[in-house]
């Protein structure tokens, strides 16, 4: 690797406001506000809407979408395909 091209990666707190969690992972991003860790040093925390801990694919309370009503829909108004 080339030196000085790669920006600096470091411990940062991503907390998720709106699953109330946070994780430490290592990223390139850096924030002015900070937040002092469960092992007790401080880190730079950035705030996310929405992570793994509150998508709805991920916690499994996504809404299923009923395709099979827009097809009987779309069929009615534009009749079937005939081939």
């Amino acid at each position: 690797m080339k030196p000085r091209i790669h920006p600096v990666s470091r411990p940062v707190v991503y907390r998720d406001r709106a699953a109330g969690t946070a994780f430490l992972t290592r990223s390139t991003a850096d924030s002015d506000r900070s937040v002092e860790w469960e092992d007790g040093n401080t880190y730079p925390v950035i705030d996310v809407e929405i992570s793994s801990a509150s998508h709805p694919f991920y916690t499994g309370k996504g809404r299923v979408v009923d395709t099979a009503g827009r097809v009987e829909r779309f069929e009615r108004r534009y009749g079937k395909h005939q081939s």
